[in-house]
């Protein structure tokens, strides 16, 4: 709903904040060590993380304890989601796996591993009915589970950010080669590419805007862009910080915009802005 933010790090907890106030709220710890990724599930009552320690886990939001622990990657776990109904964590590995596993019940193994990639998964993102992957062998995936179909196509550049335009017709991908691309989810046709920032070490985030007008990504020179997505004309270039920007959140509806950079969250929005 936009209200909360989760932010996570090497000191190996997680934090639940109030971004618009910039108050923290709880501090989650149990993983043994930096924790790479966190989402929340749409009823803001649980959490799941994975990080350097190979674990996935499941929180509970307001006692702050691990509800489960779901160990089976063999390796760092760099991305987590839940589905929509936050019944199953999807998480993808520097080991090429992604994993689907069930919060319902007691199994210790994933419901269904996916293992096309030949390289770490640097991404995952989920809609409705689909998996959509980027990984380092430079292909971004996308698993229809409705259909049983994997299309893939291939970038060539090892893919750092992948995600879904809000009206569900394209894939937007950030790859080693600093450049964005977007492309057709049903074609794979190249509809834009966006250049002008720096990505070439780090696994850096893209975003699309709530309104799909402008595409994002961060940037390893301190500055988060934004191009027109029509046009792939430069649109804004944030100053944000001295290092490397890790990570970028948009708002769900509201033109607000969270970014990560050196263990600081710096919060981005209009004048016009009225938190709900």
């Amino acid at each position: 709903d936009g209200n909360y933010c989760l932010t996570c790090g090497s000191d190996k907890t997680l934090k639940l904040w109030n971004p618009h106030k910039g108050t923290a709220l709880r501090t989650y710890q149990g993983h043994g060590y930096e924790v790479l990724d966190a989402a929340g599930s749409f009823d803001n009552s649980q959490i799941c993380s994975g990080g350097a320690d190979k674990a996935v886990a499941l929180w509970d939001v307001t006692t702050g304890q691990v509800v489960r622990k779901y160990r089976g990657h063999a390796g760092k776990v760099n991305c987590v989601q839940f589905n929509e109904e936050a019944t199953v964590i999807v998480s993808g590995s520097i080991d090429s796996t992604v994993r689907c596993w069930d919060c319902r019940s007691r199994r210790p193994d994933p419901i269904q591993v996916l293992d096309e990639a030949k390289d770490g998964i640097s991404s995952v993102k989920l809609s409705a009915h689909e998996i959509l992957t980027g990984s380092v062998d430079g292909r971004v995936r996308r698993y229809d589970l409705r259909m049983g179909q994997l299309c893939s196509d291939y970038i060539g550049s090892p893919i750092t950010s992948v995600c879904f335009s809000k009206d569900g017709q394209c894939v937007l991908a950030a790859s080693l080669d600093s450049t964005l691309r977007l492309l057709d989810k049903d074609t794979g046709e190249l509809l834009g590419e966006y250049t002008g920032h720096r990505s070439t070490t780090y696994r850096l985030d893209c975003v699309l805007n709530e309104q799909d007008t402008h595409v994002g990504c961060a940037s390893e020179d301190g500055h988060v862009y934004f191009w027109n997505l029509v046009e792939g004309s430069l649109a804004l270039s944030l100053p944000v910080g001295q290092g490397v920007v890790q990570s970028l959140a948009f708002h769900p509806r509201l033109p607000c915009l969270l970014v990560a950079t050196q263990g600081q969250v710096t919060l981005w929005r209009e004048d016009t802005f009225q938190p709900e």
